[in-house]
């Protein structure tokens, strides 16, 4: 399935339920919400709430054995990832090579639903991330620096959310009048970022709290830095041969020093909130 097609979908479905959990925007009280009034980031414009109301709903929206969509969804997944003519179970230790927690995907997805999935299909079947998308997946697979690519995936996906929710994309939406298109870019910039990192660094699993410390900065902080430098790879990706592979950044991102710790989900124990009621689980 195309993620235009599964967009469609979501755009003509009954979400209601979902939409009753929508928190839009974080809780801020007393001082700080005058100060974000006063200083923050420019509130999203009137037009592009329904589009930010349907990210957020399909956040609370859980992965559903009987919808097929959601199962075409899952199985191109799988299918761009492995490279794969072939569809597979719908339960099985395949999901578990492809870096989710267990052989049931959906138990993945808290806090991020089917937008996690969306963006992850996004980023498989665009034919200007795609080899970004294989890349990332190889060095998730390597001897020593692996990393479930998947469960890697869902936690950026929740730290777009969160930037989302705190207003931190609003003057791009305004800019380019659109919510999910900004959401999937950002998402993939912070994945270019991740991968950059992690293998110019040659981190590992024990370096993945910090990075998505650092990450969290980055997506609410500098979003607008994030998403010129995927930019510039698309850009140079366009006019070379064969695959690209991005360079190296000679530093560590800075500035997320103050910030506090995050838990990796299923790897990183215990549970650690974060600023506002966004957390990562």
């Amino acid at each position: 399935i195309s993620f235009a097609e599964a967009l469609r979908f979501f755009q003509s479905a009954d979400l209601s339920a979902c939409r009753k959990k929508v928190q839009v925007t974080v809780r801020r009280q007393g001082l700080a919400a005058l100060f974000h009034f006063l200083f923050g980031p420019p509130r999203l414009q009137p037009q592009l709430q329904g589009e930010r109301e349907l990210a957020l709903a399909m956040a609370q929206c859980g992965l559903d054995d009987n919808e097929r969509v959601h199962m075409r969804i899952l199985q191109t997944i799988y299918k761009k990832l492995t490279r794969s003519r072939l569809g597979c179970p719908r339960y099985g230790a395949h999901w578990e090579e492809l870096g989710f927690q267990g052989v049931d995907p959906g138990t993945d997805l808290r806090g991020t639903g089917m937008l996690s999935l969306m963006q992850l299909l996004y980023f498989v079947t665009n034919a200007r991330t795609l080899p970004l998308a294989l890349e990332i997946f190889k060095l998730s697979q390597h001897e020593t620096q692996n990393f479930p690519f998947c469960l890697m995936s869902v936690n950026i996906t929740h730290l777009v959310i969160q930037a989302l929710r705190e207003d931190s994309l609003s003057r791009e939406c305004n800019r380019r009048q659109e919510v999910i298109a900004v959401l999937n870019d950002l998402y993939v910039a912070a994945f270019l970022q991740l991968y950059r990192l992690w293998k110019g660094q040659h981190k590992t699993m024990a370096d993945s709290g910090f990075l998505l410390k650092e990450l969290q900065f980055s997506t609410k902080k500098k979003p607008k830095q994030l998403l010129k430098s995927l930019e510039a790879y698309v850009s140079r990706s366009s006019t070379t041969d064969g695959p690209h592979h991005p360079s190296l950044p000679s530093e560590s991102l800075q500035g997320s020093q103050d910030g506090e710790e995050i838990a990796f989900m299923g790897v990183c124990d215990p549970q650690v909130e974060l600023e506002g009621e966004a957390r990562l689980i």
